[in-house]
Protein backbone atom coordinates (compact mmCIF):
# COMPACT_ATOMS: atom_id res chain seq x y z
CA UNK A 1 0.00 0.00 0.00
CA UNK A 2 1.29 3.27 -0.61
CA UNK A 3 2.73 5.36 2.49
CA UNK A 4 0.67 8.50 1.49
CA UNK A 5 -2.29 6.44 2.39
CA UNK A 6 -4.07 6.62 5.50
CA UNK A 7 -7.42 7.04 7.11
CA UNK A 8 -10.15 9.09 8.76
CA UNK A 9 -9.59 8.24 12.42
CA UNK A 10 -13.20 9.72 13.74
CA UNK A 11 -15.81 7.58 15.21
CA UNK A 12 -18.49 7.91 12.64
CA UNK A 13 -19.95 5.35 9.76
CA UNK A 14 -18.14 6.20 6.83
CA UNK A 15 -14.34 5.47 7.99
CA UNK A 16 -12.88 6.52 4.57
CA UNK A 17 -9.59 6.20 3.35
CA UNK A 18 -7.68 9.48 2.79
CA UNK A 19 -4.40 10.54 0.51
CA UNK A 20 -1.56 12.59 2.50
CA UNK A 21 -0.26 15.29 -0.02
CA UNK A 22 2.12 17.80 1.00
CA UNK A 23 -0.04 18.78 3.90
CA UNK A 24 -3.65 18.60 2.08
CA UNK A 25 -5.63 15.94 3.38
CA UNK A 26 -7.51 13.78 0.07
CA UNK A 27 -10.20 11.40 -0.19
CA UNK A 28 -9.33 7.99 -1.54
CA UNK A 29 -11.60 7.99 -4.87
CA UNK A 30 -11.76 3.79 -4.53
CA UNK A 31 -14.73 2.14 -2.46
CA UNK A 32 -16.95 3.51 0.08
CA UNK A 33 -14.78 7.01 0.27
CA UNK A 34 -16.64 7.88 -3.31
CA UNK A 35 -13.56 10.89 -4.08
CA UNK A 36 -14.74 13.50 -1.11
CA UNK A 37 -14.25 13.81 2.09
CA UNK A 38 -17.05 15.02 5.27
CA UNK A 39 -16.42 18.60 6.90
CA UNK A 40 -14.46 16.98 10.06
CA UNK A 41 -12.18 16.05 7.57
CA UNK A 42 -11.80 18.86 5.75
CA UNK A 43 -11.08 21.13 8.32
CA UNK A 44 -9.05 18.41 10.15
CA UNK A 45 -6.29 20.95 10.30
CA UNK A 46 -8.04 23.96 11.16
CA UNK A 47 -8.89 22.82 14.98
CA UNK A 48 -6.22 23.70 17.77
CA UNK A 49 -5.23 20.85 19.91
CA UNK A 50 -3.23 20.23 23.31
CA UNK A 51 0.82 21.19 22.27
CA UNK A 52 2.05 20.97 25.69
CA UNK A 53 1.96 18.55 28.72
CA UNK A 54 0.93 20.11 32.02
CA UNK A 55 0.62 19.85 35.81
CA UNK A 56 -1.46 21.61 37.94
CA UNK A 57 -1.76 24.07 34.87
CA UNK A 58 2.66 24.62 34.21
CA UNK A 59 3.44 23.45 31.11
CA UNK A 60 5.94 20.55 31.54
CA UNK A 61 8.01 18.64 29.37
CA UNK A 62 6.86 14.99 27.91
CA UNK A 63 9.69 13.73 29.99
CA UNK A 64 8.47 14.98 33.14
CA UNK A 65 4.86 14.39 32.61
CA UNK A 66 5.62 10.34 32.41
CA UNK A 67 7.34 10.83 35.43
CA UNK A 68 4.58 12.54 36.96
CA UNK A 69 2.66 9.99 35.66
CA UNK A 70 4.79 7.24 37.39
CA UNK A 71 4.73 9.17 40.88
CA UNK A 72 1.28 9.53 40.80
CA UNK A 73 0.72 5.52 39.79
CA UNK A 74 3.48 4.51 42.28
CA UNK A 75 1.40 6.37 45.15
CA UNK A 76 -1.67 4.33 45.22
CA UNK A 77 -2.30 0.90 44.58
CA UNK A 78 -3.03 -0.04 40.91
CA UNK A 79 -6.32 -1.19 41.99
CA UNK A 80 -7.54 2.28 43.03
CA UNK A 81 -6.58 3.38 38.93
CA UNK A 82 -9.56 3.63 36.48
CA UNK A 83 -8.53 3.84 32.81
CA UNK A 84 -11.58 5.32 30.57
CA UNK A 85 -11.08 5.32 27.42
CA UNK A 86 -13.48 6.99 24.84
CA UNK A 87 -13.87 5.82 21.29
CA UNK A 88 -13.13 9.71 19.86
CA UNK A 89 -10.09 8.02 17.96
CA UNK A 90 -10.85 4.84 15.88
CA UNK A 91 -7.70 3.00 15.57
CA UNK A 92 -7.11 -0.59 16.60
CA UNK A 93 -4.03 0.37 17.95
CA UNK A 94 -5.81 2.78 20.49
CA UNK A 95 -6.89 -0.26 23.16
CA UNK A 96 -3.05 -1.00 24.24
CA UNK A 97 -3.40 1.67 26.66
CA UNK A 98 -6.18 -0.32 27.96
CA UNK A 99 -3.90 -3.75 28.20
CA UNK A 100 -1.14 -1.75 29.86
CA UNK A 101 -3.26 -0.73 32.41
CA UNK A 102 -5.06 -4.17 32.59
CA UNK A 103 -2.00 -5.93 33.01
CA UNK A 104 -1.24 -3.56 36.41
CA UNK A 105 -4.59 -4.62 37.70
CA UNK A 106 -6.33 -1.45 37.02
CA UNK A 107 -10.00 -1.03 35.72
CA UNK A 108 -11.65 -0.25 32.84
CA UNK A 109 -15.56 0.22 31.68
CA UNK A 110 -17.86 -1.57 29.70
CA UNK A 111 -20.82 -0.06 28.18
CA UNK A 112 -21.79 2.18 25.77
CA UNK A 113 -22.78 5.67 25.73
CA UNK A 114 -23.86 5.55 21.99
CA UNK A 115 -25.33 2.37 20.75
CA UNK A 116 -24.88 -0.49 22.61
CA UNK A 117 -28.74 -0.77 23.61
CA UNK A 118 -29.42 -1.48 20.08
CA UNK A 119 -26.65 -3.93 19.41
CA UNK A 120 -27.89 -6.18 22.35
CA UNK A 121 -31.32 -6.09 20.51
CA UNK A 122 -29.55 -7.39 17.54
CA UNK A 123 -27.64 -10.22 18.82
CA UNK A 124 -30.53 -11.48 20.94
CA UNK A 125 -32.77 -11.65 17.69
CA UNK A 126 -30.24 -12.65 15.32
CA UNK A 127 -27.55 -14.13 17.45
CA UNK A 128 -24.84 -11.56 16.45
CA UNK A 129 -24.36 -7.98 15.00
CA UNK A 130 -23.48 -8.38 11.30
CA UNK A 131 -24.19 -5.55 9.62
CA UNK A 132 -25.53 -4.76 6.07
CA UNK A 133 -22.34 -2.91 4.44
CA UNK A 134 -22.79 0.06 1.98
CA UNK A 135 -21.98 -2.31 -0.94
CA UNK A 136 -25.24 -3.68 -0.43
CA UNK A 137 -27.01 -0.52 0.33
CA UNK A 138 -26.29 0.38 -3.39
CA UNK A 139 -28.00 -2.78 -4.43
CA UNK A 140 -31.19 -1.86 -3.12
CA UNK A 141 -34.39 -0.46 -4.55
CA UNK A 142 -35.81 0.74 -1.26
CA UNK A 143 -34.27 2.73 1.09
CA UNK A 144 -36.17 3.33 4.48
CA UNK A 145 -34.10 6.28 6.39
CA UNK A 146 -34.92 5.06 10.05
CA UNK A 147 -34.06 8.04 12.31
CA UNK A 148 -30.97 8.99 10.69
CA UNK A 149 -29.10 11.95 9.09
CA UNK A 150 -26.95 11.17 6.42
CA UNK A 151 -26.06 14.28 5.73
CA UNK A 152 -24.61 14.60 8.83
CA UNK A 153 -24.17 11.54 10.10
CA UNK A 154 -22.95 9.44 7.08
CA UNK A 155 -22.25 11.42 4.07
CA UNK A 156 -21.19 8.64 1.84
CA UNK A 157 -24.38 7.18 1.88
CA UNK A 158 -26.13 9.88 -0.13
CA UNK A 159 -24.77 9.19 -3.24
CA UNK A 160 -25.77 5.28 -3.15
CA UNK A 161 -29.34 6.96 -2.41
CA UNK A 162 -29.68 8.11 -6.45
CA UNK A 163 -32.72 6.81 -8.14
CA UNK A 164 -34.05 4.71 -5.67
CA UNK A 165 -37.86 5.10 -3.38
CA UNK A 166 -36.69 6.77 -0.23
CA UNK A 167 -38.96 6.22 2.58
CA UNK A 168 -37.72 8.74 5.85
CA UNK A 169 -38.92 8.41 9.21
CA UNK A 170 -37.99 10.55 11.93
CA UNK A 171 -39.41 13.68 14.14
CA UNK A 172 -37.33 15.97 12.86
CA UNK A 173 -37.96 16.77 8.91
CA UNK A 174 -34.02 16.86 7.97
CA UNK A 175 -32.86 17.74 4.88
CA UNK A 176 -32.95 13.88 3.30
CA UNK A 177 -36.81 14.57 4.68
CA UNK A 178 -37.11 16.68 2.76
CA UNK A 179 -35.85 14.56 -0.31
CA UNK A 180 -37.91 11.55 0.44
CA UNK A 181 -40.69 9.81 -1.53
CA UNK A 182 -42.64 9.67 1.74
CA UNK A 183 -41.83 11.27 4.88
CA UNK A 184 -43.48 10.06 8.62
CA UNK A 185 -42.69 12.77 11.30
CA UNK A 186 -42.95 10.47 13.69
CA UNK A 187 -43.40 11.36 17.66
CA UNK A 188 -40.43 10.45 19.32
CA UNK A 189 -39.60 6.66 21.04
CA UNK A 190 -42.69 5.50 19.14
CA UNK A 191 -40.80 4.13 16.73
CA UNK A 192 -41.90 0.33 18.34
CA UNK A 193 -45.09 0.62 18.02
CA UNK A 194 -44.79 1.79 14.00
CA UNK A 195 -42.56 -1.14 13.35
CA UNK A 196 -44.68 -4.04 15.43
CA UNK A 197 -48.07 -2.57 13.53
CA UNK A 198 -46.25 -2.49 10.30
CA UNK A 199 -45.56 -6.41 10.54
CA UNK A 200 -49.01 -6.71 12.18
CA UNK A 201 -50.32 -5.00 8.98
CA UNK A 202 -47.92 -7.06 6.63
CA UNK A 203 -49.63 -10.28 8.36
CA UNK A 204 -53.12 -9.23 7.18
CA UNK A 205 -51.97 -8.30 3.80
CA UNK A 206 -50.74 -11.74 3.38
CA UNK A 207 -47.69 -10.08 2.31
CA UNK A 208 -45.04 -11.62 4.35
CA UNK A 209 -42.32 -13.49 2.90
CA UNK A 210 -44.12 -17.38 4.09
CA UNK A 211 -40.93 -19.39 2.87
CA UNK A 212 -38.40 -16.49 4.60
CA UNK A 213 -40.68 -17.19 8.07
CA UNK A 214 -40.67 -21.22 7.74
CA UNK A 215 -37.24 -21.73 7.13
CA UNK A 216 -35.68 -18.91 9.86
CA UNK A 217 -38.32 -17.94 11.55
CA UNK A 218 -40.97 -20.17 12.70
CA UNK A 219 -42.57 -18.71 15.86
CA UNK A 220 -43.92 -15.58 13.74
CA UNK A 221 -47.33 -16.70 14.83
CA UNK A 222 -46.40 -15.98 18.44
CA UNK A 223 -44.90 -12.10 17.77
CA UNK A 224 -47.97 -11.79 15.17
CA UNK A 225 -50.43 -12.31 18.41
CA UNK A 226 -48.00 -9.32 20.31
CA UNK A 227 -48.65 -7.17 18.08
CA UNK A 228 -52.58 -7.68 18.16
CA UNK A 229 -52.07 -6.33 22.03
CA UNK A 230 -51.71 -3.32 19.98
CA UNK A 231 -54.81 -1.17 19.51
CA UNK A 232 -54.25 0.46 16.08
CA UNK A 233 -56.42 3.28 16.30
CA UNK A 234 -55.15 4.45 19.45
CA UNK A 235 -51.74 3.98 18.62
CA UNK A 236 -51.55 5.48 15.33
CA UNK A 237 -53.04 8.82 16.55
CA UNK A 238 -50.47 9.10 19.54
CA UNK A 239 -47.59 8.48 17.05
CA UNK A 240 -49.21 10.58 14.77
CA UNK A 241 -49.90 8.65 11.52
CA UNK A 242 -53.03 7.79 9.69
CA UNK A 243 -53.74 4.27 8.29
CA UNK A 244 -53.01 5.43 5.05
CA UNK A 245 -49.58 6.30 5.36
CA UNK A 246 -49.11 2.18 6.78
CA UNK A 247 -50.14 1.19 3.38
CA UNK A 248 -47.63 3.79 2.06
CA UNK A 249 -45.27 2.57 3.39
CA UNK A 250 -46.08 -1.16 2.78
CA UNK A 251 -47.07 -0.17 -0.51
CA UNK A 252 -43.39 0.71 -1.58
CA UNK A 253 -41.51 -2.11 0.20
CA UNK A 254 -43.50 -5.60 -0.02
CA UNK A 255 -41.44 -7.10 -2.55
CA UNK A 256 -38.82 -4.64 -2.86
CA UNK A 257 -34.94 -5.14 -2.43
CA UNK A 258 -35.30 -2.97 0.98
CA UNK A 259 -32.41 -1.72 2.77
CA UNK A 260 -33.71 -0.12 6.77
CA UNK A 261 -30.72 2.52 7.29
CA UNK A 262 -31.19 3.32 11.02
CA UNK A 263 -29.48 5.85 13.24
CA UNK A 264 -28.77 5.43 16.79
CA UNK A 265 -31.31 8.13 18.39
CA UNK A 266 -33.95 5.46 18.10
CA UNK A 267 -32.54 3.23 21.11
CA UNK A 268 -31.81 5.79 23.68
CA UNK A 269 -34.17 4.50 25.43
CA UNK A 270 -34.67 2.12 28.49
CA UNK A 271 -36.05 0.00 25.74
CA UNK A 272 -33.52 0.70 22.95
CA UNK A 273 -32.78 -3.28 22.87
CA UNK A 274 -36.67 -3.85 21.94
CA UNK A 275 -37.37 -0.64 19.65
CA UNK A 276 -34.16 -2.14 17.59
CA UNK A 277 -35.73 -5.89 17.31
CA UNK A 278 -38.86 -4.81 16.42
CA UNK A 279 -37.33 -3.22 13.57
CA UNK A 280 -35.24 -6.06 12.39
CA UNK A 281 -38.23 -8.48 13.20
CA UNK A 282 -40.24 -5.92 9.98
CA UNK A 283 -37.09 -6.80 8.14
CA UNK A 284 -38.03 -10.98 8.88
CA UNK A 285 -41.23 -10.66 7.58
CA UNK A 286 -40.49 -9.20 4.57
CA UNK A 287 -37.68 -12.11 4.08
CA UNK A 288 -35.02 -9.00 3.45
CA UNK A 289 -32.00 -11.11 5.56
CA UNK A 290 -30.10 -13.57 3.63
CA UNK A 291 -30.44 -11.55 0.26
CA UNK A 292 -28.16 -8.70 -2.05
CA UNK A 293 -29.43 -5.31 -1.23
CA UNK A 294 -31.48 -5.99 1.56
CA UNK A 295 -31.01 -6.14 4.94
CA UNK A 296 -30.89 -3.55 8.31
CA UNK A 297 -27.90 -1.46 8.54
CA UNK A 298 -27.24 -0.25 11.79
CA UNK A 299 -24.14 0.20 13.12
CA UNK A 300 -22.02 -3.51 12.78
CA UNK A 301 -19.55 -4.85 15.09
CA UNK A 302 -16.28 -3.13 13.93
CA UNK A 303 -14.21 -5.89 14.97
CA UNK A 304 -16.03 -8.57 13.29
CA UNK A 305 -13.82 -11.50 12.59
CA UNK A 306 -10.64 -9.99 14.75
CA UNK A 307 -9.69 -11.58 17.41
CA UNK A 308 -8.13 -8.99 20.03
CA UNK A 309 -4.24 -9.68 20.92
CA UNK A 310 -5.33 -7.37 24.13
CA UNK A 311 -5.75 -10.43 26.43
CA UNK A 312 -5.97 -8.69 29.57
CA UNK A 313 -7.22 -6.01 28.53
CA UNK A 314 -10.42 -8.35 27.57
CA UNK A 315 -10.74 -10.10 30.84
CA UNK A 316 -10.10 -6.77 33.25
CA UNK A 317 -12.26 -5.88 36.14
CA UNK A 318 -14.53 -3.16 34.78
CA UNK A 319 -17.11 -0.56 35.51
CA UNK A 320 -20.15 0.68 34.02
CA UNK A 321 -19.15 3.94 31.26
CA UNK A 322 -22.38 5.08 31.74
CA UNK A 323 -22.88 5.85 35.78
CA UNK A 324 -19.24 5.79 36.39
CA UNK A 325 -18.52 5.98 40.17
CA UNK A 326 -15.21 8.01 39.62
CA UNK A 327 -14.51 9.05 43.35
CA UNK A 328 -14.03 5.16 43.91
CA UNK A 329 -10.54 5.12 42.55
CA UNK A 330 -8.23 7.57 43.47
CA UNK A 331 -6.55 8.17 40.20
CA UNK A 332 -8.47 8.23 36.89
CA UNK A 333 -6.78 8.19 33.43
CA UNK A 334 -8.88 9.74 30.50
CA UNK A 335 -8.07 8.47 27.26
CA UNK A 336 -9.92 10.10 23.78
CA UNK A 337 -12.70 11.04 25.85
CA UNK A 338 -14.51 13.97 27.86
CA UNK A 339 -17.09 12.73 30.29
CA UNK A 340 -17.33 15.88 32.17
CA UNK A 341 -19.53 16.72 29.10
CA UNK A 342 -20.28 13.49 26.96
CA UNK A 343 -21.50 11.48 30.25
CA UNK A 344 -25.35 11.60 31.36
CA UNK A 345 -25.96 13.69 34.30
CA UNK A 346 -23.52 15.85 34.27
CA UNK A 347 -23.93 16.87 37.91
CA UNK A 348 -23.53 13.60 39.14
CA UNK A 349 -19.97 13.10 36.91
CA UNK A 350 -18.88 16.41 38.08
CA UNK A 351 -19.15 15.99 41.68
CA UNK A 352 -17.79 11.96 41.17
CA UNK A 353 -14.65 13.23 39.37
CA UNK A 354 -14.10 16.03 41.69
CA UNK A 355 -13.33 13.59 44.51
CA UNK A 356 -11.00 11.94 42.86
CA UNK A 357 -7.35 12.63 44.00
CA UNK A 358 -5.89 12.52 40.10
CA UNK A 359 -7.36 13.07 37.06
CA UNK A 360 -5.05 12.43 34.09
CA UNK A 361 -6.36 13.92 30.63
CA UNK A 362 -4.10 12.03 27.64
CA UNK A 363 -5.73 13.78 24.27
CA UNK A 364 -6.05 15.80 21.72
CA UNK A 365 -8.33 18.45 22.29
CA UNK A 366 -8.78 21.06 25.04
CA UNK A 367 -12.15 20.51 26.64
CA UNK A 368 -14.16 20.19 30.14
CA UNK A 369 -12.02 17.48 31.13
CA UNK A 370 -8.75 18.65 30.19
CA UNK A 371 -9.14 21.80 32.11
CA UNK A 372 -10.32 19.74 35.06
CA UNK A 373 -7.14 17.48 34.72
CA UNK A 374 -4.05 17.66 37.40
CA UNK A 375 -1.59 16.54 35.11
CA UNK A 376 -2.58 16.55 31.10
CA UNK A 377 -1.02 14.79 28.05
CA UNK A 378 -1.35 15.40 24.44
CA UNK A 379 -1.62 13.16 21.96
CA UNK A 380 -0.40 12.57 18.30
CA UNK A 381 -2.71 12.73 15.72
CA UNK A 382 -3.71 10.03 13.23
CA UNK A 383 -1.00 11.25 10.94
CA UNK A 384 1.60 11.27 12.81
CA UNK A 385 1.54 7.60 14.02
CA UNK A 386 1.02 4.48 12.78
CA UNK A 387 -2.09 2.27 13.02
CA UNK A 388 -4.80 0.10 11.28
CA UNK A 389 -8.80 0.86 11.30
CA UNK A 390 -11.76 -1.29 10.43
CA UNK A 391 -15.51 0.42 10.23
CA UNK A 392 -19.32 -0.37 11.41
CA UNK A 393 -20.75 0.50 7.92
CA UNK A 394 -18.53 -1.16 5.34
CA UNK A 395 -15.90 -4.21 5.89
CA UNK A 396 -13.22 -2.01 4.75
CA UNK A 397 -9.62 -2.40 6.63
CA UNK A 398 -7.78 0.19 6.01
CA UNK A 399 -3.84 1.35 7.23
CA UNK A 400 -3.12 4.49 8.38
CA UNK A 401 0.19 5.22 7.33
CA UNK A 402 1.82 7.45 9.35
CA UNK A 403 3.08 10.83 7.42
CA UNK A 404 4.38 13.51 9.75
CA UNK A 405 7.36 13.47 12.18
CA UNK A 406 5.78 15.75 15.29
CA UNK A 407 7.57 16.93 18.38
CA UNK A 408 4.48 17.39 19.92
CA UNK A 409 2.37 14.42 22.05
CA UNK A 410 2.97 10.90 22.42
CA UNK A 411 0.96 7.98 20.69
CA UNK A 412 -1.28 5.24 22.40
CA UNK A 413 1.62 2.66 22.32
CA UNK A 414 4.63 4.96 23.17
CA UNK A 415 2.37 5.62 26.46
CA UNK A 416 2.11 1.90 26.96
CA UNK A 417 5.76 1.17 26.12
CA UNK A 418 6.62 3.83 28.88
CA UNK A 419 4.34 1.65 31.06
CA UNK A 420 5.25 -1.22 29.95
CA UNK A 421 8.84 -0.60 30.78
CA UNK A 422 8.49 1.02 34.26
CA UNK A 423 5.86 -1.48 35.70
CA UNK A 424 7.69 -4.76 33.96
CA UNK A 425 4.74 -5.57 31.82
CA UNK A 426 4.48 -7.90 29.04
CA UNK A 427 3.76 -6.08 25.62
CA UNK A 428 4.57 -7.01 21.98
CA UNK A 429 6.19 -4.53 19.36
CA UNK A 430 4.28 -1.78 17.75
CA UNK A 431 5.08 -3.33 14.68
CA UNK A 432 4.08 -7.28 15.57
CA UNK A 433 0.74 -5.75 16.58
CA UNK A 434 -0.02 -3.92 13.48
CA UNK A 435 1.24 -6.94 11.84
CA UNK A 436 -1.35 -8.98 13.47
CA UNK A 437 -3.96 -6.58 12.22
CA UNK A 438 -3.13 -6.86 8.75
CA UNK A 439 -3.29 -11.04 9.03
CA UNK A 440 -7.01 -10.17 9.27
CA UNK A 441 -7.33 -8.46 5.90
CA UNK A 442 -7.13 -9.60 2.70
CA UNK A 443 -6.21 -7.54 -0.67
CA UNK A 444 -9.19 -6.78 -2.68
CA UNK A 445 -9.03 -6.30 -6.75
CA UNK A 446 -9.02 -2.36 -6.25
CA UNK A 447 -5.71 -2.55 -3.74
CA UNK A 448 -7.89 -2.18 -0.91
CA UNK A 449 -8.10 -4.03 2.27
CA UNK A 450 -11.05 -5.87 3.78
CA UNK A 451 -11.20 -7.93 6.67
CA UNK A 452 -11.31 -11.64 5.57
CA UNK A 453 -14.39 -13.96 6.12
CA UNK A 454 -16.77 -11.21 6.90
CA UNK A 455 -19.52 -12.25 4.56
CA UNK A 456 -20.83 -9.54 2.22
CA UNK A 457 -24.53 -10.58 2.51
CA UNK A 458 -24.98 -11.26 6.10
CA UNK A 459 -27.17 -14.41 7.33
CA UNK A 460 -27.25 -16.37 4.26
CA UNK A 461 -27.37 -19.46 5.86
CA UNK A 462 -29.66 -18.31 8.40
CA UNK A 463 -28.95 -15.88 11.83
CA UNK A 464 -26.29 -17.40 14.30
CA UNK A 465 -28.77 -18.49 17.26
CA UNK A 466 -28.52 -21.46 18.04
CA UNK A 467 -30.77 -22.98 15.87
CA UNK A 468 -30.36 -21.00 13.25
CA UNK A 469 -33.46 -18.95 13.19
CA UNK A 470 -34.35 -15.21 14.57
CA UNK A 471 -35.99 -15.20 18.04
CA UNK A 472 -38.98 -12.64 18.42
CA UNK A 473 -39.59 -10.44 21.04
CA UNK A 474 -41.88 -12.25 23.84
CA UNK A 475 -43.55 -9.21 25.02
CA UNK A 476 -42.59 -5.01 24.90
CA UNK A 477 -42.64 -2.44 27.43
CA UNK A 478 -45.31 0.87 26.66
CA UNK A 479 -42.83 4.29 26.41
CA UNK A 480 -43.09 6.92 29.09
CA UNK A 481 -45.04 9.87 27.75
CA UNK A 482 -44.61 13.27 29.03
CA UNK A 483 -46.86 15.58 31.07
CA UNK A 484 -48.71 18.20 29.69
CA UNK A 485 -46.30 20.73 29.95
CA UNK A 486 -42.94 18.79 28.56
CA UNK A 487 -41.10 18.08 26.22
CA UNK A 488 -39.59 15.37 24.35
CA UNK A 489 -35.74 15.95 24.81
CA UNK A 490 -33.73 15.38 21.23
CA UNK A 491 -30.10 15.61 21.40
CA UNK A 492 -28.54 14.70 17.72
CA UNK A 493 -25.13 15.45 16.55
CA UNK A 494 -24.69 18.27 14.77
CA UNK A 495 -23.15 19.08 11.52
CA UNK A 496 -19.69 20.60 12.36
CA UNK A 497 -18.69 19.10 15.96
CA UNK A 498 -18.28 14.81 16.56
CA UNK A 499 -19.25 14.39 20.60
CA UNK A 500 -17.87 17.32 21.86
CA UNK A 501 -15.04 18.22 19.42
CA UNK A 502 -14.84 20.52 17.15
CA UNK A 503 -17.49 23.83 16.68
CA UNK A 504 -20.41 22.98 19.28
CA UNK A 505 -23.87 24.54 19.57
CA UNK A 506 -24.83 27.07 21.92
CA UNK A 507 -28.83 27.20 21.35
CA UNK A 508 -31.78 25.48 21.79
CA UNK A 509 -34.26 24.93 18.89
CA UNK A 510 -37.58 24.44 19.02
CA UNK A 511 -41.06 25.12 17.14
CA UNK A 512 -42.25 28.33 16.43
CA UNK A 513 -45.81 27.45 17.64
CA UNK A 514 -44.59 27.08 21.09
CA UNK A 515 -44.74 30.93 21.16
CA UNK A 516 -40.97 31.63 21.66
CA UNK A 517 -38.56 34.58 20.71
CA UNK A 518 -35.62 33.85 18.52
CA UNK A 519 -32.67 35.16 20.47
CA UNK A 520 -34.56 35.07 23.63
CA UNK A 521 -32.95 33.30 26.41
CA UNK A 522 -34.71 30.31 28.81
CA UNK A 523 -34.03 27.85 31.30
CA UNK A 524 -34.33 24.41 30.16
CA UNK A 525 -35.80 21.88 33.41
CA UNK A 526 -35.46 18.21 33.44
CA UNK A 527 -35.52 16.14 36.73
CA UNK A 528 -31.50 16.04 36.72
CA UNK A 529 -30.96 19.59 36.34
CA UNK A 530 -30.85 22.46 34.19
CA UNK A 531 -29.37 24.58 31.52
CA UNK A 532 -29.98 27.98 30.23
CA UNK A 533 -29.94 28.43 26.33
CA UNK A 534 -30.90 30.97 23.64
CA UNK A 535 -33.88 29.59 21.23
CA UNK A 536 -33.88 29.34 18.00
CA UNK A 537 -36.59 28.76 15.83
CA UNK A 538 -36.93 25.32 14.05
CA UNK A 539 -40.21 24.65 12.35
CA UNK A 540 -38.38 21.25 11.11
CA UNK A 541 -39.60 19.65 14.01
CA UNK A 542 -42.56 18.45 16.00
CA UNK A 543 -44.35 20.75 18.43
CA UNK A 544 -44.20 18.27 21.44
CA UNK A 545 -40.50 18.27 21.11
CA UNK A 546 -37.34 20.56 21.71
CA UNK A 547 -34.04 19.80 20.45
CA UNK A 548 -30.35 20.40 21.55
CA UNK A 549 -27.29 19.14 19.46
CA UNK A 550 -25.25 16.85 21.73
CA UNK A 551 -22.28 18.78 21.79
CA UNK A 552 -23.67 21.63 23.20
CA UNK A 553 -22.04 22.49 26.48
CA UNK A 554 -24.29 21.77 29.37
CA UNK A 555 -26.63 19.34 27.26
CA UNK A 556 -25.86 16.62 29.62
CA UNK A 557 -27.81 18.25 33.13
CA UNK A 558 -30.50 17.60 31.91
CA UNK A 559 -29.94 13.43 30.65
CA UNK A 560 -30.24 10.52 33.17
CA UNK A 561 -27.11 8.63 33.95
CA UNK A 562 -29.64 5.05 34.40
CA UNK A 563 -28.59 2.40 31.62
CA UNK A 564 -30.92 0.45 29.04
CA UNK A 565 -32.76 -2.73 29.86
CA UNK A 566 -29.81 -4.70 27.79
CA UNK A 567 -26.51 -3.29 26.83
CA UNK A 568 -25.71 -0.42 29.39
CA UNK A 569 -26.16 1.49 27.06
CA UNK A 570 -27.08 5.85 27.90
CA UNK A 571 -30.42 6.49 27.75
CA UNK A 572 -29.78 10.36 26.91
CA UNK A 573 -32.98 10.84 24.67
CA UNK A 574 -35.26 8.99 27.60
CA UNK A 575 -35.64 12.31 29.32
CA UNK A 576 -38.70 14.76 29.76
CA UNK A 577 -38.10 18.33 29.73
CA UNK A 578 -39.88 21.85 30.86
CA UNK A 579 -39.06 25.60 29.71
CA UNK A 580 -38.66 28.46 32.22
CA UNK A 581 -38.70 31.93 31.57
CA UNK A 582 -36.00 34.20 33.18
CA UNK A 583 -37.67 37.54 33.74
Amino acid sequence: MPSCLSACPLDCYDACGIFYDEGVLKPFKNGHTQGFLCPHMNHYNSHARVEKPRYKGQEISMDEALIKLKEILDANLKSETLCYKGSGNFGLMQSVTEEAFAQMGSFLTDGSLCDGAGEAGIIEGRGSNKNMPLSEIAKSEVVVIWGRNPHVTSSHLLPLLKDKRLIVIDPVETKIAKMADLYIQIKPHTDIYLAMLLYRFLHIEDSCDDEFLAEFASEHEDYYELTQTIRIKAVLDDIGMTLGQIGDILHYIVGKRTAIVCGVGIQKYRDGADVIRAIDTLAVGLGLFGKEGCGVAYLGDSKEGIATPFLSAKKAKKVSKVNTAFDAFKTVFVQGANPLAQMPDSNRVKESIGRTENLIYFGLYENETSAAADLVIPAKTFLEKEDIRTSYSHNGMLVMHKQIESDIGISEYELAAYLAKTYALELKSEAEYLEYFKNYGVVKIDGSFEVENRQAVPYREGFDTDDGEFLFLEEFEAPKKPQEDEFYLITPKAAKSLNSQFERSEYLYIHSSVGLREGEVVRVVSENGSLELAVMINDNLREDTLLIYNATAGVNNLTSSKHSYEGKNAIYQENFVRIEKID
